[in-house]
């Protein structure tokens, strides 16, 4: 075989799983822009793997996506003990498609992924690649330089975290849109009393400015508090802004233009008719990629 064609196939398979090798990056990572760098990593590493000595290709890529990405995992830890403000995932823009897979979409959701954030490196990675992916044992062994045994406790531990943390009702996609657009026809007028009607009495509002743009430094909680946060804001703008809907980490999103500028990204999630979290992600890194992007269909 010849060594051109060895690098054709290299590269074909590389590109037919992109999407798969992007999303367990970035599900480990919860920034697209690292998760683009790991796959440029795996690339580097892929192409100079022998290809006749790779029994299962699938699998031998998602093992150096995973390695690439519990190196950068564990430096990123170290940037955000010294992080001003909540901490939120880059919003990732993803397709009406993604939201119809449950799981997925679950998966990557901001609240959820907030939730395996307070995993540890390697925890997050054994659930990621079992709950997510249902990559069997030996391989997340693989991966992780663990023994198979090990990464079942691991992922059982994993598995009862974050059960015990992440949200539990499911609602339909017709109630997730009622819910959003009530929410904007009250957010566009100005009207309290309609938020507080589509606001969870607990809901939660998380701010991140990164340090350079104003947002909220701790969570507020409280359908009230949450309600004339955002009708205080609101008011106090002065230049022409536009909420346009859109679809972040499968879920439902509005996209905030100030002036005709991306200022930040507003997530929600619905449980029971009612939004109970918020996410607004004003941190202009994080919203550098998605201003020019395709959504992503994931894996």
């Amino acid at each position: 075989m010849s060594d051109e064609h060895t690098a054709d196939e290299a590269t074909e398979t590389f590109v037919a799983l992109r999407n798969l090798l992007f999303t367990v990056a970035y599900e480990m990572l919860g920034s697209a822009a690292d998760a683009e760098d790991v796959l440029q990593e795996t690339w580097l590493r892929w192409v100079e793997v022998d290809l006749g000595q790779v029994r299962d290709r699938r699998a031998y890529l998602v093992r150096i996506t995973t390695r690439q990405a519990l190196n950068r995992l564990r430096s990123m830890s170290r940037r955000k003990e010294s992080y001003v403000g909540p901490w939120l995932p880059e919003p990732l823009l993803t397709t009406p498609d993604v939201a119809e897979d449950v799981e997925l979409a679950e998966s990557v959701s901001m609240a959820v992924m907030l939730v395996l954030e307070t995993l540890s490196p390697t925890e997050r990675a054994v659930f990621v690649l079992r709950e997510v992916f249902d990559v069997d044992y030996d391989e997340i062994a693989a991966a992780v330089g663990k023994s198979p045994s090990a990464v079942r406790q691991i992922a059982h531990r994993a598995r009862r975290h974050v059960d015990a943390r992440r949200p539990r009702a499911v609602v339909s996609q017709r109630q997730t849109r009622a819910a959003v657009e009530s929410f904007v026809r009250a957010l566009e007028g100005g009207d309290l009393q309609g938020l507080l009607d589509v606001l969870a009495p607990d809901v939660v509002y998380m701010g991140d400015g990164g340090g350079v743009k104003h947002a909220a430094l701790r969570p507020v909680v409280g359908a009230d508090k949450v309600a004339r946060l955002l009708t205080g804001g609101l008011g106090r703008n002065t230049v022409p802004l536009a909420l346009v809907p859109t679809m972040v980490n499968g879920g439902p999103a509005l996209a905030i233009h100030l002036d005709g500028v991306l200022d930040g990204i507003l997530a929600a999630h619905v449980e029971a008719g009612r939004i109970t979290g918020l996410y607004a992600v004003r941190n202009p890194e994080k919203l550098s990629r998605i201003a020019s992007e395709t959504p992503l269909t994931l894996r």
